[in-house]
């Protein structure tokens, strides 16, 4: 008897290399700038007509693979080559950001251009994030008026949510800094995110991209402090950004004096250096002691440095003229609280009685 199991039948023969459907073509970006281009030189500087031209585009063309030359022809007129430069050989429109006016209107007529390519193919999003990072960092290699224009585009887009503030980080290049390019074109770009938006709005964005605190390394290290960026933008025109970096840096300075003191009194230094720290500060940064004095009492008074009654004592008379309104305001509704406590404490020992 045969016990060997039968074998199953196989197909055998000669295997086929299949080439994949979707096989990527050579790159080739030349010819998808000539078709973009020759689109444009047919628009001519209508651009409701460009912007229809760019979304029937997409249907044709690759956009996924060739945003950043798209992108260069949009801003520039053809591809840049490193450094922010156009190649003599290279085909160029002159329907781009760069050859039209230097006005705040003309630029609000290119940002719609971009905010309906952009909305219309989600997947460009990243592509024009990153040749606006591009392009800042190429700063050096346009001229003063192409500066001024995409620095005003980019202003309304940070202002509609077509830019993230993160590309602000590339104004922070060593070279752009030093040479002053990056504290200039940030005064075009904030006039024209603050017209669209206000400093409130301006104010949020940054914060959300930690951006709300760095703005003065917009100059070189031996420029950074409160009084040249507020006399650099406040001339420029700018007097809400200056105010909104001063708050800024008395808020980061206010904080960085409560955290002090509260990691001295934890690690149970004497009460003598605790208040000589808090002279100390008061005499180099007065206007931000006073803007944290209420906070200090409190933490004094929880660490049983000070108790009521020499706070209300003082609160009643024994404060000085100097910056009397500004501190009793700040403890006003302190003190109400510890009358209360008070009067409530009295009120249960007299029942106890």
């Amino acid at each position: 008897m045969n016990n060997q199991k039968p074998q199953k039948p196989t197909l055998s023969g000669q295997r086929f290399k299949t080439r994949k459907r979707d096989e990527k073509e050579r790159f080739d970006p030349t010819q998808f700038q000539d078709c973009i281009i020759q689109g444009l030189s047919e628009t001519g500087t209508d651009l409701e007509a460009v912007a229809k031209f760019l979304d029937a585009s997409g249907a044709k063309l690759d956009y996924r693979r060739y945003a950043e030359t798209l992108f260069d022809i949009l801003v520039a007129g053809g591809m840049l080559a490193p450094g922010g430069t156009l190649a003599d050989d290279m085909t160029r429109t002159n329907v781009c950001v760069f050859a039209a006016q230097e006005d705040l209107e003309t630029m609000q007529a290119f940002a719609q251009v971009f905010n309906k390519l952009i909305r219309r193919y989600k997947y460009l999003e990243k592509g024009f994030e990153d040749e606006v990072k591009k392009l800042l960092l190429f700063l050096k290699g346009f001229s003063e008026s192409e500066r001024n224009k995409l620095a005003m585009l980019t202003g309304i887009l940070l202002a509609n949510g077509t830019l993230n503030a993160s590309i602000l980080n590339s104004l922070y290049n060593e070279n752009l800094v030093k040479e002053g390019v990056s504290a200039a074109f940030a005064v075009k770009l904030f006039k024209s995110w603050i017209n669209e938006k206000d400093i409130n709005a301006v104010a949020v964005s940054l914060r959300k991209v930690n951006m709300d605190n760095r703005l003065m390394e917009l100059f070189p290290a031996n420029k950074q402090s409160v009084e040249h960026f507020s006399k650099y933008f406040t001339e420029a025109g700018l007097k809400e950004l200056s105010e909104y970096v001063r708050n800024q840096q008395t808020i980061g300075a206010r904080k960085e004096l409560q955290k002090e003191l509260q990691e001295q009194m934890s690690r149970g230094d004497p009460f003598k250096d605790i208040i000589l720290y808090v002279k100390e500060e008061m005499k180099k940064n007065n206007i931000h002691f006073m803007k944290a004095f209420q906070k200090i009492v409190v933490l004094f008074y929880k660490a049983e440095v000070l108790s009521e009654e020499p706070i209300l004592k003082w609160y009643k008379d024994a404060h000085l003229a100097k910056g009397k309104r500004v501190f009793l305001e700040q403890m006003k509704k302190f003190v109400e609280w510890l009358k209360n406590a008070e009067e409530e404490s009295e009120s249960e020992a007299e029942e106890g009685d």
